[in-house]
């Protein structure tokens, strides 16, 4: 895993997200709206997977969003289509479309990551949203956002937009509270430079949530483990409730609350802290991690390690990073930055699950006194600053071999040369491709794999 080496974005597509307040008929349009996208992507995957079993060619997406939308808002049984908007239906299936093409890109292997499976139904949840794009919301000079078919919502403006949005979802989460969450484009402006000594190394663990190769100790908060009584009270109610009451709703609404704010908790948690990182620090090493295998249940810290976030963290460290023009290195997990002495590089430190408790530990060959953590974060740092200077090593190596390249073509045409009488032919236009092909011609689709949009 590796990051861009003070790469900046100069154009980011951000998520803002603010609370509504939905009058009784809103919410009801609403309910009606992701009732109906959810039935329209049900729909429709029913029908691709149906041309799958049945040895057919893949329909195409056109074929079936005419079906799922055009042609069943004119039937009984989707009448009802017709009191809603179709841009968040014609939306659901483009999200279908994502989800398809990721699963064949993850079949054929072209698709980084842990490997995909194909689309499922949706379920009545708890959660549920609908994305409108531009032809379906408007935002009104009163402070209001339109939605088509559904009016005007009131927004809890807790900060101004930085540019037109491209698109809206609203969203409803378990505790029955709505938000809309706008696509916007942003620039990227990077943070001042803050010279070469603002470099820090970052050791991501358990019993700290972080510390760095400065000394400094980020305490664990450990949300969820501070919930749990509450939690376990009220997870108790909810199986002691029939399903489908009243009070079951009442029980099932009371957890869905307490889980909300442990997670709004450990995210407010994890963006203050990488902000301040960020801004701190203008290179910054990290560890990347295995975090599924952490959890795994041989390991038996799979509670731990889910309440610490670390994968949020890493991914909004990096992007930020990119955001301000940061230097983000990632140090490869299997690199020992726990066994090696910081002091003389000997591989002498604790190792495996079983030396885990050992917090402090003296170095065998030099007799130096290391925490752990810090330890760690140092190596993580002196290794980060390796793969820099290893990769500066090589930029400045290709841009002499261009620079020698460059030279060697001037003396052979310029100079005391003497010049050719004769004209060279015309080059062949590069169509993109294979001689004896037509540029129209489509590749075959593999019949093996399902199909996909």
């Amino acid at each position: 895993m590796s990051y861009p080496l003070g790469m900046v974005n100069r154009v980011t597509h951000l998520r803002y997200n603010y609370r509504i307040y939905p009058d009784v008929d809103q919410r009801t349009m609403l309910a009606r709206t992701f009732g109906s996208a959810r039935v329209v992507y049900n729909d429709a995957l029913r029908i691709f997977q149906n041309a799958w079993k049945a040895g057919l060619d893949r329909p195409g997406f056109a074929a079936v969003a005419r079906a799922v939308i055009t042609e069943a808002k004119q039937t009984l049984d989707r009448v009802w289509l017709a009191e809603v908007s179709v841009v968040p239906l014609q939306q659901s299936l483009r999200h279908l479309q994502v989800a398809y093409n990721a699963f064949f890109a993850s079949l054929r292997g072209d698709r980084k990551g842990p490997k995909v499976g194909p689309p499922r139904f949706k379920r009545r949840s708890a959660r549920q949203s609908a994305e409108f794009t531009r032809r379906g919301f408007v935002l009104r000079e009163t402070g209001k956002l339109y939605l088509a078919k559904i009016g005007e919502v009131k927004v809890a403006w807790s900060r101004d937009l930085p540019s037109e949005p491209s698109s809206v979802t609203v969203i409803k989460d378990g505790t029955g509270k709505y938000f809309v969450s706008f696509v916007v484009a942003v620039d990227g402006a990077p943070l001042p430079d803050l010279g070469e000594d603002a470099v820090v190394g970052i050791d991501l663990g358990l019993s700290a949530f972080a510390v760095t190769s400065s000394g400094k100790r980020i305490e664990s908060p450990k949300f969820l483990r501070r919930a749990e009584r509450k939690l376990k009270k009220y997870q108790r109610a909810v199986s002691r409730k029939q399903k489908g009451s009243q009070n079951g709703r009442k029980a099932r609404l009371k957890l869905a609350k307490v889980h909300a704010r442990v997670a709004s908790q450990r995210r407010d948690f994890i963006e203050q802290e990488t902000t301040r990182l960020v801004r701190e620090s203008q290179v910054l090493a990290v560890e990347t991690l295995n975090v599924h295998g952490m959890a795994a249940k041989g390991m038996r810290l799979g509670k731990s390690v889910h309440d610490q976030a670390l994968g949020m963290f890493l991914r909004v460290l990096t992007a930020k990073a990119a955001r301000a023009g940061r230097t983000l290195i990632a140090v490869d997990r299997f690199y020992a930055s726990t066994q090696i002495c910081s002091a003389c590089e000997a591989k002498t430190g604790p190792k495996g699950k079983e030396e885990l408790h050992v917090r402090e530990w003296q170095c065998t060959d030099c007799g130096a006194v290391h925490d752990r953590d810090v330890n760690a974060a140092i190596n993580i740092l002196r290794e980060g600053l390796r793969q820099i200077a290893e990769h500066e090593q090589l930029a400045a190596g290709h841009r002499k071999d261009q620079s020698n390249l460059g030279a060697e073509s001037l003396n052979a045409c310029g100079g005391d040369t003497k010049t050719s009488d004769t004209l060279a032919a015309p080059e062949t236009p590069n169509t993109g491709t294979e001689p004896g092909t037509s540029g129209n011609a489509k590749p075959e689709r593999d019949k093996s794999l399902p199909p996909s949009l």
